[in-house]
């Protein structure tokens, strides 16, 4: 692999329709990222392929040198944790808070991990 390439072990969110269809999905909050998670649906022909992520930093975060770097520091968290953690058929996305620019990695693991399990707790029915 050459220098400066990462290999990624999930797909990427480009189209915004893709982005607004995970916000009706599940979504957990914590220092420093929220993430969201929604499966996709039988009827997409990519059902069983491996997980898809899409990042932004919102304009609250700081200046646009201070969002890139946010986002930076989320996709390489997302590269150390997605594969022991997101599931197959699924779409995440992922978006930085301020503590995405000042928490440590091993923060900002833990963050995301706590968020897959939130994400993926069964929810209880209410009888």
């Amino acid at each position: 692999m050459p220098a400066g390439e990462h290999h990624t072990p999930f797909g990427r969110l480009k189209k915004r329709a893709d982005y607004l269809r995970v916000r009706g999905g599940r979504s957990w909050r914590s220092g420093s990222l929220v993430l969201q998670a929604r499966r996709r649906t039988e009827q997409d022909d990519r059902f069983a392929s491996p997980p898809r992520f899409g990042f932004t930093a919102t304009r609250r975060i700081g200046t646009a040198v201070a969002r890139n770097r946010a986002r930076r520091r989320l996709k390489e968290t997302v590269r150390r944790i997605a594969q022991s953690h997101a599931r197959p058929g699924y779409d995440y996305v992922v978006i930085a808070r301020r503590g995405a620019l000042t928490r440590s990695f091993t923060n900002m693991q833990k963050d995301l991990e706590e968020a897959f399990s939130g994400v993926h707790k069964e929810q209880k029915t209410q009888h």
